[in-house]
């Protein structure tokens, strides 16, 4: 099925939860240059520096600041700004946070995710829904191989836990009020471990390793061994638009559950990646923390995306080693960022990555980057007025 962003989401309102989070705010960046009205709805940035602040993202878009546990707030946005469609990707992410504050993990992601799908149920003007929650949200099997959509869902930490109830959640609103053939359509993405530019968060490899290379320190890894789908931002996000595009145009069709992760069938693990980081900085080292007997976190991770492959033709753009060369190419030019702190050209910078990323798309022959007629969108505000 052909897939030509800028017909679907031109003119179009789109909110997004979380437009602040590391994901929230290149999709905001992505769907700014698709022509969408963006909309976004989020607690201040998590961290700080962080990729929403240093591309001045908020005098990009409408932002609006608000608790995705605050319904009420929330409605309020909704029925103001009249979104067509809903992103909701606020979510506390940190599988070691959510150890520390497991009921505050449990009231954002489970509640919080109820909350979006009880507005978006009494706000006539939202049409579709994408939730997004993760590849953790599976049973942990320890498999070496990928999880697969219908496998069973569960959780041994609290954070991945709470996603597979956010998942649950989701279902079970789609099964009670969203049967009808006019109904809102409602879907979730499970995407891989997502890396790239502008992820400052604590405990978390990849920025955990930019931070020690910009200090010239050794990088700690607690679990070299442990091996995960690591995906590209923005091949986690195509996939996000993949199918917010076939829900805004079919419905309920796609409205179900999707996986999206790397290239790679072999697993990749956290030494190999910390190893070529090194090697792609030019210099560092790394030391093993693990600590004797402590397993917090899976060992083994992999997700099938066949399904997407088949349906939706989707496929991610970068295998893991142009992923990662990707997002080290975006902090070194952080670094320069810091010496002037120009948040004009660090917005230019990520919108080239975008601009990089779909021409590299294009050269694949991915079905969403292939040019077709344009045509009147009814969803497009532009159209409504």
């Amino acid at each position: 099925m052909t897939l030509y962003f800028e017909d679907v989401f031109r003119g179009v309102p789109v909110l997004i939860t979380g437009h602040t989070g590391f994901k929230g705010s290149w999709l905001a960046i992505w769907l700014s240059a698709l022509g969408a009205k963006v909309i976004g709805y989020s607690l201040p940035p998590p961290t700080q520096p962080s990729h929403f602040s240093v591309t001045n993202l908020m005098h990009k878009m409408i932002h609006v600041v608000g608790d995705i546990k605050n319904y009420d707030k929330l409605y309020d946005t909704i029925q103001e700004h009249q979104p067509v469609f809903i992103f909701h990707l606020a979510a506390q992410s940190l599988v070691l946070k959510s150890y520390a504050e497991p009921k505050e993990t449990f009231d954002v992601n489970v509640l919080g995710t109820v909350n979006v799908l009880e507005a978006a149920r009494k706000s006539a003007c939202v049409k579709g829904c994408l939730i997004a929650t993760t590849d953790k949200c599976y049973e942990n099997r320890e498999w070496i191989w990928g999880y697969r959509e219908d496998d069973p869902l569960g959780g041994k930490d609290p954070y991945s836990s709470s996603k597979a109830m956010a998942e649950l959640a989701a279902a079970a609103y789609r099964t009670a009020f969203f049967q009808n053939e006019d109904a809102k359509s409602v879907a979730t993405g499970r995407a891989g471990n997502v890396i790239g530019g502008g992820d400052f968060s604590e405990n978390r490899l990849v920025p955990d390793c930019i931070r020690a290379l910009i200090r010239k320190e050794p990088i700690k890894v607690r679990n070299p061994q442990s091996v995960r789908p690591w995906i590209h931002v923005l091949d986690a996000l195509s996939g996000y638009l993949c199918v917010a595009a076939n829900l805004l145009r079919h419905g309920s069709q796609f409205a179900e559950a999707w996986n999206f992760g790397p290239l790679e069938q072999r697993g990749v693990s956290a030494e190999m990646l910390v190893e070529k980081a090194i090697a792609l900085w030019g210099q560092g080292d790394w030391v093993n923390t693990a600590a004797p007997g402590q397993k917090l976190e899976m060992s083994q991770l992999r997700l099938n995306w066949e399904k997407a492959a088949h349906t939706l033709q989707w496929r991610p753009v970068y295998d893991w080693e142009n992923a990662l060369k990707e997002t080290l190419s975006w902090f070194k030019s952080f670094q320069n960022f810091l010496e002037g702190e120009d948040h004009e050209k660090m917005y230019k910078v990520s919108l080239e990555h975008i601009h990089h990323y779909c021409a590299k798309a294009r050269e694949s022959k991915l079905a969403w980057t292939e040019t077709e007629a344009k045509i009147n969108n009814p969803l497009s505000t532009e159209q409504m007025v």
